[in-house]
């Protein structure tokens, strides 16, 4: 049984996905990490980790060979290498979170798991208290500019729940708000006319990992008339600081939160 210090609990821990990863670094587990996706990029030590495959791609038998305590998985997307992991004996934690405040919940859960309670409840109320900064900041301005977010190209995408209310926050309004509950991104498939009637100010995109090609946005039958076309306010997002639920949201509400800023002085 888990005693009351952290030796007690998990020691040897192997990471689905990046935000896992970067969660327990900042919990200051990163000793404790045994393998990570190969996505991982954050922090920079993250990448000397052993690699167990990619978001969908896992090998249950070289997650074995690493003889975990405990295994860090991401919604249904990984249900399949979590249940092959379950039924080889592993123990599995499986987050899911679609919404800032279930990331943060998230947090705090795995930060319970690793006996690490008070440093995820600490990191926790620090993220909330830059939320909560960024919101008064953008609260007093007099315009909030309609934004589409691009998750995917071929079919088009819009953003998922925690990308709207980053939008929000940051101080724009999301032209597909209306879509943000739905959990799977084929329920959030949009028609370009859409978005041209919808007629956004900013367009931001991040393409899960491939790179956004500005120009053919802006090339787009019928997007010339759009006012982020016309205007050049087309930007790429990294997917890093955007659509991985973890601690580097933050970094994705300060930059689209300062391109509607440079947006307002304008």
């Amino acid at each position: 049984m888990y005693g009351k210090g952290s030796a007690g609990f998990p020691q040897r821990i192997v990471c689905l996905s990046s935000e896992h990863v970067e969660i327990c670094y900042a919990l200051g587990a990163g000793e404790r990490v045994v393998g990570v996706p190969g996505t991982a990029h954050r922090p920079p030590e993250a990448r000397e980790k052993p690699k167990i495959g990619g978001f969908t791609s896992f090998r249950a038998d070289k997650i074995l060979e690493l003889k975990p305590d405990v295994v860090l998985a991401f919604s249904d997307l990984q249900g399949d290498i979590s249940g092959d992991l379950i039924r080889a004996g592993l123990p599995v934690f499986c987050s899911n979170p679609r919404s800032i405040d279930e990331i943060l919940a998230t947090i705090v859960m795995v930060g319970g798991l690793l006996g690490l309670e008070k440093p995820a409840r600490d990191l926790v109320q620090d993220m909330r208290d830059e939320i909560r900064q960024v919101r008064e900041f953008s609260s007093v301005w007099p315009d909030r500019p309609r934004v589409y977010f691009e998750e995917w190209h071929d079919p088009l995408i819009a953003g998922i729940r925690w990308v709207s209310e980053i939008i929000e926050l940051a101080g724009g309004r999301d032209i597909f708000s209306d879509l943000r509950d739905k959990p799977s991104a084929k329920e959030r498939v949009v028609d370009p006319g859409e978005v041209v009637r919808r007629d956004p100010q900013i367009i931001l995109a991040s393409w899960c990992g491939k790179p956004v090609d500005v120009e053919a946005i802006a090339r787009r039958p019928g997007w010339a008339e759009v006012s982020a076309v016309k205007r050049g306010n087309i930007h790429e997002v990294d997917g890093a600081d955007i659509l991985s639920p973890g601690p580097s949201v933050l970094a994705g509400l300060r930059f689209i939160h300062e391109i509607i800023q440079r947006g307002m002085e304008t």
